[in-house]
């Protein structure tokens, strides 16, 4: 059975644009441990995914991907010419995972955040309560009721 996640991206970096042209992409970066603890421990291939645009006016989700492959040590923590490297990285423990993901869908219109705190039946979303963490679980019915709003 999937899993179902939303993973926040700022479209300016990287945008459901550029997965729909790229087909698939790294999920490379993630610095915080309980999101690396989703991606490290919970991430399957198949799970899918509400691709979220923050820091974005407005911030909202965007489309649709789906998981392509499982976590693996993020080689970025051990590159000391990265933005994400990680001094205490090493082979022996890595400290920080990742995924890749490949484009499943975007939404004709983005749906705000707003939509999403307003929506009967998600008012129990992570969004809703933590929406600084980057990585998220979400319930399989709140998956199918916002991507039920972006079809």
């Amino acid at each position: 059975m999937p899993n179902y996640w939303l993973l926040k991206t700022e479209p300016r970096s990287y945008s459901i644009d550029d997965l729909e042209r790229d087909g698939h992409t790294t999920w490379e970066g993630v610095r915080n441990y309980q999101a690396r603890n989703f991606i490290r421990d919970d991430m399957k291939v198949g799970d899918g995914v509400l691709f979220y645009h923050s820091s974005a006016k407005p911030p909202g989700v965007a489309g649709l991907a789906r998981i392509s492959r499982a976590a693996y040590p993020d080689p970025t923590a051990r590159d000391s010419k990265s933005h994400y490297y990680d001094a205490k990285a090493s082979d022996e423990d890595p400290r920080w995972f990742m995924v890749e993901i490949e484009f499943v869908d975007k939404f004709p219109e983005l749906i705000p955040l707003s939509t999403i705190r307003d929506a009967p039946g998600l008012e129990e979303m992570l969004l809703n309560k933590k929406s600084r963490l980057s990585v998220q679980p979400v319930a399989k019915a709140e998956f199918e009721l916002v991507k039920g709003m972006g079809m």
